[in-house]
């Protein structure tokens, strides 16, 4: 019996927005994006300075256990729990802006700033006294525990200024404003490769994490002049105070019961990156940094396929609070297999063309041709997750889209997590870092199709057999693109050109095959080419 995509039945739409409003909602999607790219880019960037300074040794295997605060840091103060408390709170202020006594929105900044300022200033002298301890719970046995320490003590002050930067960014979007929060990571990526620079030679690795406590500041700094424009314009209220619903009051509870999985949810997907150090830090010098370069590269076509559900994700959430549960479980089913297509494209030029882009970025200075045999090595395996990392990502934005708590993605992920605990305990004796990176993509695997089952008990009750399916012929599809590559690859010797064949062997006969085993996103996607083909013709 052969399998049929669920059809397209005509659905009620939900309620159209305003075009002006559906411009410049269009418009902050398109800046939000093209920042967050270039934060990404300037990010490779980054390490690619850093690799060149310092390459791969014990030094920088300190330095990246110190790297931890900041990456948990923004997960909790900037991209997830702060914002979703403040930004409803700003919202509310300013729908109350105009009614008779005080300023709301200077009244919520007087009531949560200053206590949200001296916490986050204990936060960071706790973490700058604890510092030892912080790097012996970390990597035990590391052995330049004391640079790692210095570097964590420096590292600790964006407890502080990424607080700052989050509250900022929470303010803006609550007033509408896109493009300076959509910055952060682009001012943030140029203060560490500015220190780093100036500062290598003479300070070591301690310049990088001098550049974090820099960056971190370039995050508020970025955002002042805007945040400063939308507090002193006094705009009339959306909606008068005598129309708000009785239950208003009670918002804050439900706000903090949403809050509390979706935490939960993000420290466990960072907590990933806490085991694998964690698992590496005995092992040879350089392990963690080849595990670090791998990541970071293998992780590109990840976020390039996840900006399509950065875009609509509120177009799920709209849908779903119109009760359009039709168009919002098509989009989510259109979002996993245009994700997956990309991911899976970009994992097999990864897989098969791994040493020599390695070997183009990073291998320079310091950083040797054994270093770029042993991160290619693992970034082989870390392909392996992406898929499973790009289902997460997306399934997450889906679950979260739903106006209430749900707990079941923070235990798909807690159930993953366990996954690569335990197989990397058991797999680093015998394969060292590709271990560790075996261990963590059989975790988010299964995370992954957790989520993906759970998917289709939910009010959007997705087609999960349908959507296996189409995800299964795009695996067969990379399987195939990633030989071509390699064989498009063993063809050079210079990097450059064997990875442009790579690639594009690889992308010619992913669309082979795809097109053969008649994947439905990616026939859509280009169908009006090949009209164009024929016609001419």
């Amino acid at each position: 019996m052969t399998e049929t995509a669920p059809p397209l039945l005509p659905v009620p739409a939900a309620p159209p927005e305003p075009g002006a409003s559906g411009r410049l909602l269009a418009r902050a999607a398109l800046l939000t994006a093209v920042l967050t790219l270039a934060g990404a880019l300037l990010g490779l960037l980054r390490d690619q300075a850093f690799a060149h300074v310092f390459g791969a040794d014990t030094d920088t295997d300190a330095f990246l256990i110190a790297w931890t605060v900041p990456e948990v840091a923004a997960t909790l103060l900037i991209e997830d729990g702060l914002a979703f408390v403040l930004v409803p709170a700003f919202s509310l202020a300013l729908v109350k802006r105009g009614t008779p006594g005080p300023d709301p929105v200077r009244a919520l900044v007087a009531a949560t700033l200053p206590r949200l300022t001296l916490a986050l200033t204990a936060g960071a002298a706790v973490l700058i006294a604890a510092a030892p301890a912080v790097v012996a719970v970390l990597a035990p046995g590391l052995p330049r525990a004391d640079l790692a320490v210095d570097c964590t003590r420096l590292t600790a002050t964006c407890v502080f200024t990424f607080g700052l930067a989050g509250y900022c960014s929470a303010a803006l979007r609550g007033h509408g404003r896109f493009l300076a929060p959509a910055s952060i990571y682009v001012a943030y990526n140029v203060g560490i490769i500015a220190l780093l620079l100036l500062l290598g030679g003479a300070w070591g690795v301690r310049a990088a994490a001098a550049g974090v406590a820099c960056g971190g500041v370039l995050m508020v700094l970025v955002q002042l002049p805007a945040l400063w424009r939308s507090w002193r314009r006094r705009e009339r209220p959306a909606v008068p105070a005598a129309r708000r619903e009785p239950g208003d009051g009670a918002a804050g509870a439900l706000r903090l019961a949403l809050v509390a999985p979706i935490v939960v949810f993000a420290l466990s997907r960072q907590t990933q990156v806490l085991i694998e150090r964690f698992l590496a830090a005995p092992l040879p010098a350089g392990a963690i940094s080849h595990l670090n370069y791998a990541q970071k590269v293998a992780q590109m076509p990840m976020v390039l396929s996840l900006m399509l559900c950065t875009v609509t994700f509120p177009v799920i959430a709209r849908a779903l609070a119109a009760g359009d549960t039709e168009r919002a479980r098509r989009r989510v089913e259109s979002d996993l297999i245009v994700a997956g297509t990309i991911v899976l494209l970009g994992a097999s030029v990864v897989v098969a063309c791994a040493p020599q882009i390695i070997q183009l970025l990073f291998q320079r200075g310091a950083f040797a041709g054994h270093d770029t045999a042993a991160t290619a090595a693992v970034m082989r395996v870390y392909a392996l997750g992406l898929l499973g990392q790009t289902l997460v990502g997306v399934l997450a934005r889906s679950y979260f889209s739903e106006a209430r708590p749900l707990w079941f993605p923070a235990c798909a992920m807690l159930a993953g997590l366990a996954t690569t605990a335990v197989t990397g305990a058991f797999a680093v004796p015998a394969w060292g870092a590709p271990g560790i990176a075996g261990a963590n993509a059989l975790g988010i695997t299964l995370t992954a199709l957790l989520l993906l089952w759970g998917s289709g008990r939910r009010r959007t009750a997705l087609s999960v057999r349908w959507v296996g399916g189409q995800l299964a012929r795009l695996v067969v599809a990379a399987c195939g693109a990633t030989a071509a590559a390699w064989w498009g690859a063993a063809a050079s010797s210079s990097p450059v050109l064997a990875t442009a064949v790579g690639a594009f062997a690889a992308a010619v006969t992913f669309s082979i095959v795809a097109r053969l085993l008649r994947v439905r996103e990616f026939c859509l996607l280009f169908r009006p080419v090949t009209r164009k083909l024929w016609h001419a013709r």
